[in-house]
């Protein structure tokens, strides 16, 4: 059974506090093998990719094998029904415009001493693209991921997708082709990463690796930090409802198990000022759930992780909002704008009762990846940002340095850099026999 909170009850604060701090992940350790694989990766590279997938994914394949080929991609491609490619195409539009309007402008102004300064912005040269393989693969994943990387402008895209014995999702490699990607390897797990970082004969290093994965995976892509950038380390889904007012208790559950069936470790949380409308929605579930065709995994989620909290107002959900700091945050009340403006911190707002979160995860437009495990304190989902880097630029005048100098040196000699006083008091001298002279 879900948890049921009452925030008027003496014991809230206590029930509250362990519902955030439960953990919703098995925390078996595998680093160890994901440094063992990635070793063999980086020592016999191609070799040790084929082995890996034959003892993983039950496929032999020789180095030429690993990508696919224009004609396997064209094969599969054309599987995919009329109805299906005008829904990816659909959403990859609106993925594509929406993510245009996120570029930044490089910027550059002199100020009062006559320095020039500003920055640019420029995308990585390469970057890869994880995608979790077989039937369960999601092709609005290698959207969320692709599309960006190619409006910010990132000239060569990887995409790893492994194939577990043989079985090939035809929507991921019609995504692929949608977001522009031509480079598409049937590899995956912690090996897929440590092939992207470090490279092999086939496969080239890349600069940036995004994308959802296992815990291999995952422990991969933390491991490869450094040598290459990464997006986020990617928890369990989670949403969190807040409900108030004359709301379908239907449309309030469905939307609860769309996150609950994702996974076993998902997290459905309901926040309502009304405990009728608690009850409501706690019945509409117990009635959906048997009829889904994943009904054992959502109903292990909202078994041992599902909450539905009632409060005295939509201040106090706000508040706890903040707390949760949820993935995805639905605003199903009279003024989703306003309640929005008090909730600070969540990967995505969902405003009003017709725009559910499933529309989110594809053709509404913003980005699906998201912070979880409440690092939307801090962190936000998937932009074109990710895939670009700034540099700063400064050109000072001899007027410019004349002013600004004699601090950067006085500065220097305040941390005992005697090098780094004189580069600029060589300047400075020559600048004062010119004006001497």
């Amino acid at each position: 059974m879900p948890v049921k909170l009452n925030s008027r009850d003496a014991d809230f604060e206590a029930h509250f506090v362990d519902m955030l701090s439960a953990k919703r992940e098995d925390s078996a350790d595998v680093n160890e093998v994901v440094t063992g694989i990635i070793a063999d990766v980086r020592g016999r590279g191609d070799t040790a990719l084929s082995e890996l997938t034959a003892k993983f994914d039950g496929m032999d394949l020789t180095a030429d094998q690993l990508r696919f080929s224009k004609q396997e991609i064209a094969a599969e491609t054309a599987k995919v029904s009329a109805e299906d490619r005008a829904a990816l195409a659909l959403a990859a539009e609106r993925i594509r415009a929406y993510h245009a309007r996120q570029m930044p402008e490089d910027m550059n102004w002199t100020d009062p001493d006559g320095a020039t300064l500003g920055w640019r912005w420029s995308a990585v040269s390469a970057a890869g693209l994880y995608v979790p393989g077989g039937q369960a693969a999601y092709p609005s994943s290698v959207l969320m991921n692709a599309i960006p990387a190619r409006v910010a402008g990132v000239e060569r895209l990887v995409i790893c997708v492994p194939t577990p014995n043989g079985i090939v999702n035809p929507l991921v490699l019609l995504a692929a082709q949608l977001a522009g990607v031509e480079e598409i390897y049937r590899i995956g797990g912690a090996q897929a990463i440590a092939a992207m970082a470090y490279g092999t004969d086939t496969i080239a290093p890349v600069d940036k690796i995004t994308g959802p994965g296992n815990a291999y995976v995952a422990a991969a892509k933390r491991q490869v930090f450094g040598r290459v950038g990464i997006d986020m380390i990617a928890g369990p889904s989670e949403v969190l409802v807040i409900a108030e007012g004359d709301q379908n208790p239907d449309w309030l559950a469905w939307d609860l198990l769309a996150q609950a069936e994702h996974d076993a470790d998902a997290q459905s949380i309901l926040i309502t000022t009304d405990e009728g409308l608690a009850n409501a929605v706690a019945g509409a579930v117990d009635r959906i759930l048997p009829t889904l065709p994943r009904a054992q995994i959502a109903g292990a989620s909202w078994r041992d992780y599902g909450t539905i909290i009632v409060v005295r107002d939509l201040d106090e959900a706000a508040r706890l909002s903040n707390r949760i700091a949820p993935e995805h945050l639905e605003l199903c009340v009279d003024d989703p704008e306003g309640l929005a403006k008090k909730c600070r911190h969540a990967g995505a707002i969902f405003l009003g009762a017709y725009t559910p979160e499933a529309v989110g995860d594809y053709v509404s437009g913003p980005n699906h990846v998201l912070p979880t495990a409440r690092s939307a304190r801090f962190s936000s989902g998937l932009s074109v940002l990710d895939f670009l880097k700034r540099t700063t630029m400064a050109r000072l005048t001899p007027g410019a340095l004349a002013a600004i100098g004699p601090a950067a040196v006085r500065l220097a000699a305040s941390e005992g850099l005697q090098a780094h006083g004189a580069s600029v008091n060589a300047r400075l001298a020559t600048l004062n026999e010119r004006e001497a002279g």
